[in-house]
């Protein structure tokens, strides 16, 4: 008898376990602690401003913490390999943005060598077109007068930008291609000196930042001619698309947050769901508006989608250009 009513509880056995609930996965409790948020530049400029601006209604709305952690360095790579390499638990996110799809090209010795496998998009958070403006003795009050007068003038004309293959300078490459003009390339340790020798009128034109351009623009040290969004901008709407002389131009420097490759579906998804939060939060978005930053709400897919459209976008024009760093 004994035996026999070891073997009724081990068959029943199966029906026993599968009557109680299965354990919690580790994914049902997240987060249950801190999230950092690694971001890829120095403190102080946009990209930093909407992370931090993010993450304080991304900690409201996870319940923990959101702690930015700024690691600069190699074209953002010191902070995106740090994030793709990070353990795939959600404790560790990472604001990718353009130099993402700019770097498998122009510095394919940088990792991670491919974002798409090694990152997981979570979603957008902002994208800024760039101002095309010039120095006030410019001629050229549009941006087909600009155009003329570079032709008119080959060689002749500076165009400065941040710093070689910067979104900035790759959007002059682009608008070189197009127009075919010939223009000389100023490169620059970043925005702020670029702009300086603008007004100054060392160089003429620049395709710049919103949040750069600002200064300039609002004492008319320098004249604004078009944007890079292919309708005008809230905060220049006087101001037509480069899109209405060239059809199809758009450029747009984009940040997004990702995980590291094999992040659970469900933290994804729950991190997602409170940057959506974040980046539709009324407030907010006319704060950074304000400061030329549009925040802009998404899922992963279609920032995924971002990211391989300008690494496609982006390989093109350094290849046709062949643009090397010096």
């Amino acid at each position: 008898m004994h035996r026999r009513s070891l073997l009724a509880a081990s068959l029943a056995a199966p029906g026993l376990l599968a009557a109680r609930p299965l354990l919690a996965q580790p994914e049902a409790a997240w987060p249950s602690r801190a999230i950092t948020l690694v971001e890829g530049y120095p403190p102080g400029g946009v990209t930093d401003l909407a992370s931090r601006a993010v993450a304080d209604p991304m900690s409201r709305g996870l319940g923990v913490p959101v702690v930015v952690e700024n690691r600069p360095g190699a074209a953002t790579s010191v902070a995106t390999t740090y994030g793709a390499r990070a353990k795939p638990d959600g404790y560790t996110l990472v604001m990718g943005t353009t130099t993402l799809a700019i770097n498998q090209t122009l510095q394919p010795n940088l990792t991670p060598k491919d974002p798409v496998r090694e990152l997981d998009p979570i979603g957008m958070v902002f994208r800024t077109p760039f101002i095309l403006h010039v120095h006030p003795g410019v001629p050229a009050r549009t941006t087909a007068e600009l155009i003329a007068h570079c032709k008119a003038n080959p060689g002749k004309v500076l165009f400065g930008s941040p710093g070689t293959g910067s979104v900035s300078h790759l959007c002059l490459e682009l608008f070189r291609a197009r127009t075919g003009i010939d223009i000389v390339h100023v490169p620059y340790r970043g925005g702020a000196p670029a702009a300086l020798d603008l007004r100054q009128g060392r160089i003429h034109a620049v395709f710049q930042a919103i949040q750069e351009a600002a200064t300039t623009l609002g004492d008319g040290g320098t004249r604004g001619l078009s944007v890079t969004a292919t309708a005008p901008i809230p905060n220049y709407p006087d101001l037509p698309p480069v899109a209405a002389t060239l059809p199809g131009f758009e450029v747009f420097f984009w940040q997004g947050l990702f995980a590291p490759a094999g992040t659970p579906a469900p933290i994804l998804d729950r991190a997602g769901a409170a940057l959506r939060a974040a980046t539709e939060d009324a407030g907010l978005r006319a704060r950074l508006a304000e400061q030329g930053v549009s925040l802009v709400s998404s899922d992963g897919r279609t920032l995924r989608e971002t990211l391989i459209a300008d690494t496609r976008k982006w390989g093109e024009v350094i290849r046709e250009g062949n643009i090397r760093l010096e």
